[in-house]
């Protein structure tokens, strides 16, 4: 039959069933192998010829066709898991079947009644390993069982080893010796097998949508239950389990873009599936729960050499987009950085002896760069915002531990086209500087985000040896537009970005004051930042002045204009993203404080957690005299509001800043140590050059650089990090994130547009 007859006899078939006024007995052979045993449709041909409305219709007017079409495709499933897949027409059968599903699945799921459809029995439905239980299965388990016996089907998805493979029983098979890719725990590489490939690709696309269910719930119902299918398909039920997620990981991190097109660039959408399955197996893990064997074979991960592969195949990937060729076509571009950073973070957060090797050499900063470029290159479109998210994520989880801020000292050699000043430097420079591009050049919406950048910045800060000329004045030009009145009045959490950014200051001068000269001369060209700070007038009348200047201001603050000749325009106006785009909603973002645990650094190295409720001890002279130790330990004043940051160039309609509220922080502002550096060093500066007739900056950096303020500043106070702490609101984040990601992604075929999703929102930009 040709391939046009295929496709008419296949649509009558469809016409026929949403046509039929009473239900089809499902022991009539003849009309239901229509679907699956006559033709060769492809996955395409499925979705163009059973439309979305037919199938809502046959829902709610046939709804026992429906059921007995899914189950009676179902049963074809377990048939070829059961005996395998040993000729052509059977193969056909199951990829028919299978992409008959992956059409029909979202519109059961989309349709609070036929949820439950699936975790029903079926009298009669084949059982899927020849066991009697087996025979009270649920529909789910039954499929999610076809579908991972499936992907190990000797001449189907996998090689046959030799010619007996096939003959022998197929429940017999050890699936771990057919695992597809070389790598963690499987030193042999099979056979490139393109067909195989898109076949796995296939039962893939239906296994996400089985997953998919957790996308028709709203966000408040999914995080009181677990998704009952990804947690049986990670249970100890599946016997698969264990190759299956070292095939999904060794394919991701084997894959090679690199070349003239063959032979590996097959692979390419096998790859992204095998992401996608691999992301949404460990991601819907809550905290606590039911054993999930991905996320327990995940955290097991031991071997260096398993890290050496993993850590290879991740940053080659990240790095793929980045690279320059002369050579078209020499490269192909892959286009799932996403599903990539969210592997990236699930191995770094589950498994910390991954994390340890990664931080332990250099090779963290291959990861670091293209998140960098990636935050640089979303910053103004508002689609890909959760990209931005999830790279602060990344890095604020990277930044709790020593060995990231060490490591950010290696010089960086320009290398990635990026629209950054030109500096000589390190990779902390670049962070700084990119990271001052998102609070200043970023769409309004990565406000929230603020916190999560400074914190970043305060972690990394104590471990900084030299910064660039660059770097530090992009610092003092942040710490100038913050502390601008009012914008300090404006809203209830701003004064804790002031208060970030002076602990920057405090731990660099306090730990890093020889090599940081560039540092200690931009804040002696900007003392005036400081003085202003520590003289803030907090009276009513003083407040309600600085609010009705930035009233007046409003309509200037709207206007994209130059961060270096205005220092409060911080914010800048939304640039509209890629015609044509869809974005999908996020989770609101968990504050600071809901993320992150505090701990002080010890004489030793190790860290201890720090109390939340230590008193202030206030001393004489107020704001100037407080001791940088309480005021760190007091700095939870960067709490739980700052989650509810609304857009800082409007005051909080609901609130109204008092004198009383302004002294409360101006007084624990963390002002001595720099205090004490400017009464030291200003006037030997002002000194030289008015003996010297200085008017060239090099000299003077060169006289800080032989200076020293040993015995002159207060004692240094402990250094505070700020880790990040699992919680429920990033998991709910992930969550919603994955999903969304992987939503845009599938368009050939539509998975599910245009059906009811509830875990978020697509809209058209």
């Amino acid at each position: 039959m040709g391939s046009g007859d295929s496709k008419l006899h296949f649509r009558k078939a469809v016409i026929q069933l949403t046509t039929k006024t009473q239900p089809v007995e499902a022991s009539d052979d003849a009309f239901w192998d229509q679907f699956w045993c006559e033709t060769y449709t492809s996955v395409q041909d499925v979705f163009a010829l059973v439309p979305a409305a037919e199938i809502r219709a046959l829902r709610e007017e046939s709804p026992s066709n429906l059921a007995t079409l899914c189950y009676k495709a179902m049963d074809k499933l377990v048939q070829g898991a059961s005996s395998g897949v040993q000729t052509e027409k059977e193969r056909q059968i199951v990829l028919n079947c299978t992409r008959l599903l992956t059409r029909i699945l979202p519109y059961i799921f989309e349709d609070p009644d036929w949820r439950g459809f699936f975790w029903s029995t079926v009298p009669g439905l084949r059982p899927c390993g020849g066991e009697e239980e087996d025979q009270c299965r649920p529909l789910a388990e039954s499929l999610l069982l076809s579908i991972a016996d499936l992907l190990f089907c000797p001449d189907f998805t996998v090689n046959s080893h030799d010619k007996s493979d096939s003959a022998r029983d197929f429940q017999s098979i050890d699936s771990c010796e057919f695992i597809w890719e070389a790598g963690v725990g499987f030193a042999q590489s099979p056979a490139a097998n393109y067909i195989h490939d898109q076949n796995r690709t296939e039962l893939l696309k239906l296994l996400l949508t089985c997953f998919s269910e957790a996308i028709y719930l709203p966000p408040s119902s999914e995080k009181k239950s677990l998704n009952p299918w990804v947690t049986f398909f990670a249970s100890s039920e599946n016997r698969h389990a264990l190759p299956l997620f070292t095939s999904l990981l060794n394919v991701v991190c084997a894959y090679d873009p690199v070349g003239m097109g063959f032979p590996y660039n097959h692979l390419l959408f096998s790859d992204q599936r095998a992401l996608q399955a691999l992301d949404t197996s460990a991601a819907n893990a809550p905290i606590s729960g039911p054993e999930n064997l991905f996320v327990n074979y995940l955290s097991r991960i031991h071997r260096e050499e398993d890290f050496s592969f993993i850590l290879k195949g991740v940053s080659s990937l990240l790095n793929n987009p980045l690279l320059q060729t002369y050579l078209p076509h020499s490269t192909k571009k892959i286009q799932f950085h996403q599903e990539l950073l969210v592997l990236f973070w699930k191995l770094c957060d589950i498994n910390k002896k991954f994390l340890f090797f990664v931080l332990k050499s250099s090779n963290v900063l291959e990861i670091l760069v293209p998140i960098l470029f990636y935050l640089n290159e979303s910053r103004m479109d508002h689609s890909k915002l959760g990209l931005v998210h999830l790279g602060v994520f990344i890095l604020l989880l990277l930044s709790g531990e020593r060995n990231f801020g060490v490591r950010l000292n290696k010089p960086y050699t320009l290398r990635v086209p990026m629209d950054v000043p030109v500096f000589t430097g390190t990779h902390a420079d670049l962070l700084i500087v990119i990271f001052h591009k998102l609070m200043t050049c970023g769409h309004q919406r990565l406000q929230p985000l603020f916190d999560c950048l400074l914190t970043i910045i305060v972690n990394i800060s104590p471990y900084l040896k030299s910064l660039s000329m660059v770097a530090a004045s992009k610092l003092l030009h942040l710490l100038e537009a913050f502390s601008t009145p009012w914008f300090l009045f404006s809203s209830p959490q701003n004064n804790h970005l002031v208060f970030f950014l002076l602990e920057v200051c405090n731990n660099i001068i306090q730990y890093q004051f020889d090599g940081n000269s560039k540092l200690v001369y931009s804040i002696i060209r900007k003392r005036t930042i400081f003085h202003q700070l520590a003289n803030l007038p907090c009276d009513a009348v003083s407040i309600n002045n600085a609010l009705q200047k930035m009233k007046k201001k409003r309509p200037e603050l709207s206007r994209t204009s130059s961060t270096d000749t205005q220092s409060s325009d911080v914010f800048k106006q939304d640039v509209p993203p890629e015609q044509g785009t869809f974005k999908a909603s996020l989770e609101a973002m968990p504050g600071i404080d809901k993320i992150t645990e505090k701990s002080q650094v010890c004489a030793d190295g190790t860290l201890m957690s720090v109390s939340r409720s230590v008193a202030p001890q206030t001393t004489e002279g107020g704001a100037n005299a407080a001791s940088d130790t309480e005021s760190n330990s007091e700095r939870d004043v960067e709490s739980e509001a700052s989650r509810s940051r609304l857009s800082s160039v409007s005051s909080c309609p609901s609130w109204t800043p008092t004198s009383d509220w302004a002294l409360s922080w101006k007084s624990k502002l963390p002002l001595q140590t720099i205090m004490r550096l400017l009464q030291v060093l200003v006037p030997q500066v002002e000194k030289i050059c008015i003996d010297k007739g200085l008017t060239d900056e090099t000299e003077i950096l060169q006289f800080l650089q032989h200076g020293t303020l040993v015995g002159l500043l207060p004692v240094p106070h402990p250094i505070l990090i700020r880790k990040y702490q699992a919680n429920t609101g990033t998991t709910a984040w992930f969550h919603t994130y994955m999903w969304g990601v992987i939503y845009l992604r599938n368009v050939d075929p539509p998975i599910w547009y245009d059906t009811d999703i509830r875990l978020f929102e697509i809209q058209r930009t």
